[in-house]
């Protein structure tokens, strides 16, 4: 339940501080005093829209802060799972703040959360019923959204929506294929054509610059052999060869190394010396013998350096790509492939999507057909308490066929039928839909009902009536009070209200006054000692100038309510 709300700088509010009890509560005073103001607070605490008007002139920010007690380990759960973390202790603290900039800031128990965060906790927290509300019951969709709730036909709206999903991807997904198909036929033509041009290369990565070293080894091939024929002569072969050099400076040297130890290593130098010369005269006899001046062997090389050349410019890119490039072809190819196997595999798919999607409808269908009935019944009960004993509710529950076609599109999100509230007020008269024909005091009177049977089947702890008692009489608030004095037997319940009749039913009553301190507004609220109560009840009934009789009057209101209680 709501413990506290605290609000500061909103609006005409400057510092305000409401301790809250369990029970009926009633929050009274004159219009324009600041009553819907504090509800905007708590809207605000709750994950509303904010705006920097509402921050009070000359202030830099406006706070509202809520005090959750949470007791019930099902909502104790539900708050943890939002928050994702274990609360210590029964108690959550929310609070958000509004800079003059139009900046907001939201925390829960100290962490910071976003706002998002802060609207799923204030459905699981509070149920605020305003005037507008009433306005909402008249639209079919609203109407459906409580039909559901009341028959708690969530896992069947689930698997409907799940079905719907399923069936509305493979229908895109055909049609995507289906529309493509042109398309496709286009360019399965070109890519095959650009395949079977790269067929003719086979590129690989690296042969490019592989044939280009061979390419120039077999245009110069007569010049590398004599080079190489020269430098083995050089070398080794021919009268005055380095190697023979080598050995004629080992010989003449030999007494001197003989001689002086020290120049040993030297001696040793020059034989390897000579071995190595002998070594590479060798190997460049061998790469001369290895020289082939193969002149097709050349065309061939400069035939393939021809078409990397082509095909890097058709495919703007290196030569070493192309064989990435031919695999990209091949891939898509595949995929082409693999789209037009889809598209045959797509129609039994989707026959038996759309079967699953009947069935999933039919089954939502039927709850609602059940739960209707009974919720009717429901909403009947409460208006004989509301003085619409004579008054009829039926829910028609209207189901579209399906298609035969599996391609044609899903139903609604929200599942193939359409509901709509009926009412007759009077004898006699056939239900027609509630948005044609209900008066203002009777929409009220239906919503309130519609209310409290739901808050049997809802475990939200705290509900608030904003002005329910709009277009009402005095003999009905006190109708509408014992309702809400029932409501509030396992739960919360704050009404905001101008009518006495109503407000005599609350177990806690607060006044709100707007006050002129220094040519500055102000709101305030304080409770009332059971002993002022009456005195309230009669303002509210005759203004502030009120007699003993009317004093009399409130306090006879007081004695039958607290009866009822």
């Amino acid at each position: 339940m709501l413990r506290e709300l605290s609000v500061q700088n909103l609006a005409t509010v400057e510092d305000v501080r409401i301790e809250l009890e369990p029970g009926m509560l009633a929050w009274t005073g004159e219009t324009g005093a600041g009553k819907s103001l504090l509800l905007s607070a708590l809207e605000l605490v709750l994950g509303a829209k904010a705006s920097s008007q509402l921050v009070r002139a000359g202030k830099t920010e406006a706070r509202a802060a809520a005090v959750f007690e949470i007791t019930s380990p099902a909502l104790r759960q539900r708050v943890e799972a939002i928050l994702g973390g274990t609360l210590e202790d029964p108690e959550l603290i929310l609070i958000r703040r509004v800079s003059s900039s139009g900046r907001s800031q939201c925390q829960a128990n100290g962490m910071p959360v976003t706002n998002a965060i802060l609207k799923r906790l204030g459905v699981c927290l509070i149920d605020i019923h305003g005037q507008r509300e009433g306005q909402a019951l008249l639209e079919p969709e609203h109407q459906r959204r409580l039909v559901d709730a009341f028959g708690q036909n969530e896992p069947l709206l689930r698997a409907y929506q799940t079905a719907r999903t399923n069936h509305e991807n493979l229908r895109k997904r055909r049609l995507k294929l289906q529309n493509s198909l042109e398309a496709r036929f286009r360019e399965r033509n070109l890519l095959e054509f650009e395949q079977s041009e790269l067929f003719t290369l086979s590129p690989k990565t690296g042969e490019h610059d592989e044939l280009i070293r061979e390419s120039h080894t077999l245009a110069h091939a007569e010049t590398f052999r004599q080079a190489a024929k020269e430098g083995y002569s050089l070398l080794y072969e021919a009268k005055g060869s380095a190697q023979e050099r080598l050995t004629q400076v080992a010989r003449r040297m030999a007494p001197v190394f003989q001689a002086d130890p020290e120049l040993a290593p030297l001696a040793a130098d020059l034989e390897r010396m000579a071995d190595e010369a002998r070594d590479v005269a060798r190997q460049i006899r061998a790469y001369s013998d290895r020289i082939d001046i193969d002149p097709r062997r050349l065309e061939e090389i400069e035939e393939r350096l021809s078409l990397y050349r082509k095909f890097s410019t058709r495919f703007r890119c290196t030569a070493d790509e192309l064989e990435a490039k031919q695999q990209d072809i091949s891939a898509r190819l595949a995929r082409l492939e693999a789209d037009d196997v889809d598209l045959t595999g797509l129609d039994k798919a989707l026959q038996e999507s759309w079967k699953a999607l009947q069935v999933a409808s039919q089954h939502l269908s039927a709850a609602r057909l059940k739960v209707s009935t009974n919720l009717a019944e429901s909403i009947g009960g409460q208006l004989s308490g509301l003085s619409l004993g004579n008054a009829r509710i039926a829910i028609a529950v209207e189901e579209s066929e399906f298609a035969a076609d599996p391609t044609s599109p899903a139903p609604p999100e929200h599942g193939s039928d359409r509901l709509e509230i009926l009412f007759a007020p009077n004898p006699g008269e056939p239900p027609r839909p509630l948005r044609k024909i209900a008066s203002g005091g009777e929409l009220s009177r239906v919503t309130l009902a519609v209310k409290s049977v739901l808050a049997k089947v809802d475990d939200v702890p705290t509900l608030i009536f904003d002005e329910v008692d709009t277009g009402v009489g005095g003999r009905l608030g006190a109708v509408l009070g014992r309702l809400l004095n029932q409501l509030a037997q396992d739960r919360q319940v704050l009404c905001i209200t101008h009518l006495p009749q109503l407000a005599c039913h609350a177990q806690h009553q607060w006044i709100v006054r707007k006050l002129v301190r220094r040519e500055r507004s102000h709101t305030t609220i304080r409770k009332l000692e059971e002993s002022e109560r009456a005195a309230e009840l009669a303002a509210m009934m005759r203004g502030e100038g009120a007699g003993d009789s009317t004093r009399q009057e409130a306090l006879a209101m007081l004695a039958e309510a607290h009866a009822v209680r």
